[in-house]
């Protein structure tokens, strides 16, 4: 049976058991949930596991929603949740690794095909700065130049308060800045006042 309603009514349905609300929740905000995701966990074979995750939790928690029109905030939440706890775990497998150890393959996700090679490169070039950054500057890094989201959003996004978020995003930004003295496609955007956003 197929649902039909705003996402207040949808998180209604979905507290009743109504049998066509988990899909309605999944076809609303896969998209979403899953450019989020990709945007701060990068080039990724674990993506469709995330966003799979992320509905679980929702699903799992939907009656802790307090503002069910606010669905779509709280699922980026979620999201966001989600991918620091998976880049937080591989931090600590990182250092149990034994050294000489296969490396990990590379992953199948990948800058957009139709992307020029600069292009392709630039973007490398940014997630591997993001990924020498802590956890949470990453976050919150990826979610303010790579997705362009609002700071309001971004704090709430991150269980942040406005103030919180701001010095955040200045502390990443000037770690970013430092990081990118090591990959020049980087530094020639930044010294030359451009934009290094890959969107």
């Amino acid at each position: 049976m197929l649902f039909a309603g705003d996402d207040g009514a949808l998180v209604a349905a979905l507290r009743k058991g109504h049998p066509g609300a988990a899909t309605a929740l999944f076809d609303r905000h896969v998209a979403h949930v899953q450019r989020v995701v990709i945007r701060i966990m990068g080039a990724d074979d674990e993506i469709p596991d995330l966003v799979n995750e992320v509905f679980y939790q929702a699903l799992r928690s939907i009656h802790s929603l307090r503002d069910p029109d606010r669905l779509g905030g709280w699922m980026t939440r979620i999201a966001v949740f989600t991918a620091r706890k998976c880049i937080r775990s591989r931090k600590r497998r990182s250092w149990l690794r034994i050294v000489g150890d296969d490396q990990i393959p590379e992953p199948a996700w990948s800058a957009p095909v139709e992307s020029s090679d600069e292009s392709v490169e630039l973007y490398g070039q940014v997630r591997r700065i993001m990924d020498r950054m802590p956890v949470d500057e990453r976050i919150v890094f990826s979610l303010r130049y790579m997705d362009g989201m609002e700071i309001a959003d971004l704090a709430d996004a991150c269980g942040l308060s406005l103030r919180t978020a701001k010095r955040r995003l200045a502390r990443c930004e000037t770690r970013f800045k430092a990081l990118a003295a090591t990959e020049p496609l980087v530094r020639m955007r930044l010294d030359a006042g451009g934009k290094w956003r890959n969107r």
